[in-house]
């Protein structure tokens, strides 16, 4: 454990160690993009649904190591010679930020156990960590802790939610819920100094292409000139922030004596058809916009009371959805080219 004496003088000897465990996921890498401007930064992934080619731009950064690791296994960082030069043994980590929880849609069933595993011996792991640096932490939940949308009002952090426990999504939605309570029962009764932000639909540059994600699906299909299915029916609605918005957040979040949860979020509502018809404007697509059965993993969440994090994070979003669209179109398009081009070699 890092003693006192050293808790006081790693902050004069130069930049903060920071660890981001799930940091090659679509928001972890542009945590990391953020974090390595300012601190040294440890990338902990085991790429179940990570990509290396998130976080490509950055290994060649010497404030930069990747380590290949699943956080539900219990991890050294002090046995790992790449990370001799951030001096660990001696200084330590000042920053957690836990984002580690398989993603993907198109493979949540074949996630459910790791998922479970992610959300319980994963934040275990992590608060360990934490206890043994006297790291502050970040734990990213999620807007699924609420359940499902029950009606128009924005959803307060004191809201206690209502989930199925026994549902085709409990190992997530209960699991986030169960994280959450492993966080704060850890603040209190082992002071760890740990924080909480609940993220509501999040999207941006890097989201996955063929993993049946709404907004890349909705994406290529406008691209590929092929109807924009809406599952769900006329009416399904919901929220979207920006990557970027959310980064801001979690630094800020990070910076404060404050445990949480905060939601961090959009909090303007958007029917998915409205959505579409953007992406068909934005990419000068032909496509029209279909209506088709409900899917399971796309639920109705509810919109966020954000008037927490303005008041205590002085955070609100600030990238409007047609400037996040086209930035994430412009990402998208040419993640699709390189898939269609290795796709067209073999």
């Amino acid at each position: 454990m890092i003693n006192d004496q050293n808790k006081d003088n790693r902050e004069l000897l130069g930049k903060k160690n920071a660890l981001v465990i799930g940091g090659a996921g679509f928001i972890g890498s542009h945590l990391c993009d953020e974090l390595v401007k300012t601190r040294n930064v440890v990338c902990l992934d085991n790429y179940s649904t990570g990509e290396e080619k998130n976080i490509d731009q950055l290994l060649a950064a010497e404030n930069f190591k990747f380590i290949r690791h699943d956080i539900t296994e219990p991890i050294d960082l002090e046995k790992f010679p790449e990370l001799a030069p951030f001096k660990i043994s001696y200084l330590g980590i000042q920053e957690i930020f836990n984002l580690a929880c398989p993603t993907s849609p198109k493979y949540f069933k074949d996630n459910v156990v790791p998922t479970m595993l992610a959300n319980s011996l994963g934040v275990r792991n992590a608060l360990e960590l934490a206890i043994r640096y006297k790291a502050k932490m970040l734990h990213f939940s999620s807007a699924v802790v609420y359940g499902p949308r029950r009606s128009e009002a924005r959803i307060r952090e004191d809201d206690p939610g209502q989930v199925d426990i026994l549902s085709e999504r409990s190992s997530y939605d209960e699991g986030k819920r169960f994280a959450e309570t492993m966080v704060m029962n850890y603040r209190q009764a082992l002071k760890a100094d740990t924080r909480i932000v609940r993220l509501f639909r999040t999207y941006g540059p890097r989201m996955k292409l063929g993993d049946n994600q709404l907004i890349p699906d909705l994406i290529t299909a406008a691209l590929d000139g092929r109807e924009l299915t809406i599952p769900g029916g006329e009416n399904f609605s919901s929220s979207f922030c920006y990557v970027s918005d959310v980064i801001d957040a979690a630094l800020k979040m990070i910076s404060r004596d404050l445990p949480g949860p905060v939601n961090v979020g959009s909090d303007q509502d958007l029917r998915l058809g409205d959505l579409a018809q953007k992406i068909i404007k934005t990419t000068g697509s032909k496509s029209k916009v279909v209506y088709g059965q409900e899917v399971f993993f796309y639920s109705m969440l509810g919109l966020p009371d954000i008037s927490l994090a303005r008041e205590a994070l002085d955070w609100m979003p600030i990238v409007t959805l047609e400037k996040g669209l086209e930035k994430t179109i412009y990402d998208l398009r040419a993640s699709k080219g390189l898939i269609d081009f290795k796709s067209n070699q073999l």
